[in-house]
């Protein structure tokens, strides 16, 4: 449990409410694999708009949840953001995707999701 993804602002957030904490991690099961699949999408297509919303939506929970990555999100997003074309974004992209579907998987398992 929580080695991909960090629970202490969660609970702090949550007042240690643990059904609240349950339906934030139900929200995040429900936004951020359809913001990260948006995210690819866009980079994929070179589409600086998309990519720098889906990248923006996915800051705060991110940030909550601790994934490590938000530094990188911002990176991506700053790709969109700015319409870097000399900029090659897939690598922190991948970082971004692989710590995504690593709390994802991590979630599921530990809530019974």
């Amino acid at each position: 449990m929580e080695q991909h993804y960090k629970l202490i602002r969660v609970r702090e957030l949550a007042d240690n409410d643990e059904d609240f904490i349950k339906t934030l991690a139900e929200t995040f099961l429900e936004e951020v694999p359809e913001d990260a699949e948006r995210l690819k999408k866009a980079v994929a297509e070179g589409d600086y708009f998309n990519a720098y919303q889906a990248a923006h939506k996915m800051k705060p929970t991110v940030d909550l949840f601790e994934l490590g990555i938000l530094d990188t999100l911002i990176e991506v997003q700053d790709w969109g953001k700015f319409e870097k074309q000399d900029l090659d974004i897939t690598s922190q992209l991948k970082v971004v995707i692989d710590a995504v579907d690593r709390a994802i998987a991590e979630i599921r398992s530990d809530f019974n999701l």
